[in-house]
C-alpha cells in the first residue's frame, strides 16, 4: 500500500495539493516582472537566483479571478524534466509533468504537506465550484475539507 504526498495550498478559499516529488521549491520572492502580449495567465518573469522562471497565475490558469499579491501569496517552482528524470520519474507518467524551463505557480497561501495512501485518492468530480474538472487529477478527504488534486500536465499545456 503506497502513500502519497502532497504540498496543498489556496486559491481563492478552495485548497488544492499537487505532488510533492513536482515541487523544487517554495518561495515568498514575489518581484515579478510582467511579459507584454503573454497568455493572460502568464502573471510574468522571477529571477530566482540568477535562473529565469516563468510564473503562472495559477487563479487566472483554472479561471478564477486574478490573483491579489498579498502577504501570504507564494511561488511554488517545480522541477524540470531533468530534475524527475534524475528522480527516476519520467515527466510523461501519472501526475508527473515537467518542462525544460523552469515554471513557478502563483498561489494565495501555502498549507500543510499531506500525506495519504494511494487509493485514497477518489476520482476528480466534473468541476469543483468554478474549476474545471479537466484540471483535476483527483479529491482527498482530508478532516472536513477536500483536497483537489491538480494535473500539472494540463496545467502546463
Amino acid at each position: 500500500m503506497a502513500n502519497r504526498s502532497f504540498t496543498t495550498f489556496l486559491l481563492s478559499g478552495q485548497l488544492f495539493g499537487i505532488d510533492i516529488l513536482m515541487v523544487r521549491e517554495i518561495n515568498k520572492q514575489l518581484e515579478i516582472t510582467p511579459v507584454p502580449h503573454a497568455n493572460e495567465y502568464i502573471r510574468g518573469l522571477l529571477n530566482l537566483r540568477g535562473q529565469i522562471v516563468t510564473i503562472l497565475d495559477l487563479n487566472k490558469r483554472l479561471g478564477l479571478e486574478k490573483a491579489t499579491v498579498a502577504q501570504d501569496s507564494h511561488n511554488i517552482i517545480l522541477k524540470t524534466e531533468q530534475e524527475l528524470q534524475a528522480l527516476g520519474i519520467e515527466p510523461d507518467q501519472g501526475d508527473f509533468a515537467a518542462t525544460s524551463d523552469k515554471v513557478g505557480l502563483l498561489v494565495d497561501d501555502i498549507r500543510d504537506v499531506v500525506i495519504v495512501p494511494e487509493q485514497s485518492i477518489e476520482p476528480p468530480p466534473a468541476n469543483m465550484g468554478k474549476i474545471d474538472g479537466q484540471f483535476l487529477t483527483g479529491v482527498i478527504k482530508q478532516n472536513n475539507s477536500l483536497v483537489a488534486v491538480l494535473s500539472v500536465d494540463k496545467l502546463l499545456k
